[in-house]
């Protein structure tokens, strides 16, 4: 599909965390085909990244890992104009058998990843504009689901997290969003929802500068 002006992510710097991941993986493809420059931040596996991403290897649940992470994107690159963070973990359990490990388990790879790598990534854009996305749930920005206590409330955390960031670095050019997405569908025999490719749509849209008017967003993709 022809790019217009738009649309076009021509000189931007865009990391994507995740990007071994269904979702990473769809992202980073699609941000390089409209013209970033995609920063693939994978935990270990650097071989599973798209094709023509740039790879970063990191621990998105552990704070020095994470910052030298993005400390070598910016002096790479000499910028960062976007964070899609698409890491995190689904998981589902009776209350009465959810131990206060698995609870701060998925508390960590869900919201404490998120905060730690906004943080990074505003350090990056620091003295320039940005977008930090988040990716939430239905859970998180509508209603907790039975027997997912944990995951329900480390999405609805995400949604506090990009109103609060969108709420301080208002002005400034750097903004926040959180995309809560249904059942994401990846193949034609998925169940209904929101296909990914419409999910990679959405985050592209608010990168590009038509999408500066935005800030502090909680995008319902339901599909």
């Amino acid at each position: 599909m022809e790019r217009t002006e738009l649309d076009t992510l021509e000189g931007k710097v865009v990391a994507v965390t995740g990007a071994a991941g269904r979702l990473g993986r769809r992202m980073a493809r699609g941000f390089e085909a409209h013209g970033a420059t995609v920063a693939a931040v994978v935990r270990e596996a650097p071989e599973t990244a798209p094709g023509g991403a740039a790879v970063f290897v990191a621990d998105v649940t552990d704070e020095a890992s994470v910052d030298a992470c993005f400390g070598e994107i910016a002096r790479r690159f000499g910028r960062l104009d976007a964070l899609i963070h698409t890491a995190g973990m689904w998981e589902g359990r009776p209350l009465l058998e959810t131990s206060a490990a698995d609870w701060e388990r998925v508390m960590r790879v869900n919201l404490t990843s998120a905060f730690l790598c906004f943080r990074a990534a505003a350090q990056a854009m620091r003295g320039r504009s940005g977008r930090l996305i988040g990716i939430a749930s239905g859970q998180g920005a509508d209603r907790g689901r039975a027997e997912q206590a944990a995951y329900s409330a480390a999405k609805a955390g995400i949604i506090r997290l990009v109103e609060a960031v969108a709420e301080e670095f208002s002005g400034s050019g750097l903004t926040a969003h959180a995309v809560a997405p249904s059942f994401i569908r990846y193949g034609e025999d998925d169940p209904p929802g929101v296909d990914a490719g419409d999910l990679v749509a959405l985050c592209r849209y608010l990168c590009t500068d038509a999408g500066a008017a935005l800030n502090g967003a909680v995008l319902r993709a339901y599909g």
